[in-house]
């Protein structure tokens, strides 16, 4: 550890759960406070209610919950699949080849959100690849964006598998196919739903590339909740926060665990 006395951890500790408090937990809190408040004039709101949870459950908030599902399932498996085919195909170049290439592979995570929505919106509103107006240019932008951090977490669990074992399969006489199928995904298969966890919650999340090219019919959370708040609608705007991060957090947890189930096999 980089601080050895025990009063150096303890002061540590403490400056650690002050920021905690401050900047995620009081943050969450007044979210959480405002989503059951009927007012909010004075310093403490006023008045209970669940009504703003109710509207957040219904119509057109429904719609972009399950437009959110939809787009961060469907961009997350994408990006997964070409993740973990990108990670598998770049172990076979060298050293020096593998450095560019993940360069290149990194490359839209140093990118804001804005400049990929942006890009893709000139880049595919004409022309043979017309995309403008549909689903698929928010399954593309959300796929560029996440796709990185699918890759990250693969290849690092690729980098952890002993070639040894695939030497030994194929010493056996397993053929390629068989040894991908029974013993390389099988033993990358925990980092790769730690990935698709990631990936999951980063679609869920994204705002900034998906204002710019969402379709009518195609609004998702975060979206649909920087539209209640710039109208000044901040309770359910409020509410629908909580259901995001709520949602967001259980996804993440069930695919952790089934991530560390798979690890312990």
């Amino acid at each position: 550890m980089l601080i050895w006395s025990p009063k150096g951890r303890a002061a540590a500790g403490v400056v650690a759960s002050v920021l905690f408090i401050v900047f995620f937990f009081l943050p969450l809190a007044v979210i959480l406070m405002s989503s059951l408040s009927q007012q909010w004039n004075g310093i403490l709101p006023s008045g209970f209610t669940l009504n703003h949870f109710v509207n957040a459950l219904h119509g057109a908030a429904w719609d972009a919950l399950l437009a959110s599902l939809t787009i961060g399932f469907c961009a997350s498996l994408f990006a997964l699949l070409c993740g973990v085919w990108a990670a598998l195909a770049l172990r076979q170049y060298g050293v020096k080849t593998q450095k560019w290439l993940s360069m290149v592979f990194y490359l839209p995570s140093a990118i804001p959100s804005v400049s990929v929505g942006l890009g893709i919106l000139v880049a595919f509103s004409q022309g043979p690849l017309q995309m403008n107006g549909t689903l698929w240019i928010v399954l593309t932008a959300h796929f560029v964006l996440i796709s990185a951090f699918t890759f990250s977490n693969v290849s690092t669990g690729l980098a952890r598998i002993s070639a040894d074992i695939e030497n030994v399969a194929s010493s056996l006489g397993a053929s390629p196919w068989y040894r991908l199928r029974h013993v390389t995904l099988p033993l990358l298969m925990p980092w790769m739903m730690s990935a698709l966890a990631l990936s999951l919650s980063l679609s869920m999340g994204e705002l900034g590339a998906t204002m710019m090219i969402y379709p009518p019919g195609w609004t998702t959370l975060p979206v649909a909740i920087f539209s209640l708040t710039d109208r000044g609608n901040i309770a359910d705007g409020a509410a629908l926060t909580i259901v995001l991060v709520a949602i967001t957090l259980l996804l993440m947890m069930k695919l952790e665990r089934i991530a560390k189930r798979l690890g312990h096999k």
